[in-house]
This record gives structure tokens, C-alpha cells and sequence, in this order.
């Protein structure tokens, strides 16, 4: 379910649909925001597999639980995603 597997496509696994949910999040939007952008941008880049909304949500979990998302004041941000420096 996270990741693909024999039942579920490459496309529609949660991963992949976080990886699209974080290309729409350029700046912060409300989760309709991202959930209309997200079907828009699947639709403009020929994803034809069906998407559900809680499919949706549970991609956004994904990426909350990884520390890619979080929600301030009901408002989806992405945080940042440069690496620690090295440490010598």
C-alpha cells in the first residue's frame, strides 16, 4: 500500500501520491487546494487510475508521519527538505 505491489500500481501507491501531493505544495494551500491541484495535475499528466479523497488522506499521513508535511493553522506546508551537514 505504500509501496507498489502486486494489487496495486506504481502510480497509486502512497508514495507516489505523496511525492504529486508535495509538487503542489510550492507554497502553503488548504487541503482542498491540494486535493483539487492534485486532480488537476494527475489529469494534465495522463494518471488515469482512479484517486479516491481518502486515498488522498492517507498519502497526507504518509508524509506527516515522514516529517515531509505539517499543518499550521489549517494549512498544509511542506518543510523543508535539506539534509543536515556533515558533521567532521
Amino acid at each position: 500500500m505504500i509501496t507498489p505491489t502486486k494489487g496495486i500500481a506504481p502510480d497509486r501507491c502512497l508514495l507516489a501520491i505523496g511525492a504529486q501531493i508535495l509538487l503542489q505544495l510550492e507554497e502553503p494551500r488548504s487541503v482542498s487546494q491540494a486535493w483539487s491541484r492534485l486532480k488537476a495535475w494527475r489529469s494534465e499528466h495522463a494518471h488515469t487510475s482512479p484517486v479516491s479523497f481518502g486515498w488522498f488522506v492517507l498519502a497526507l499521513d504518509v508524509l506527516y508521519s515522514m516529517g515531509a508535511i505539517e499543518l499550521d493553522q489549517d494549512v498544509l506546508v511542506a518543510r523543508s527538505t535539506h539534509a543536515a551537514p556533515l558533521e567532521r
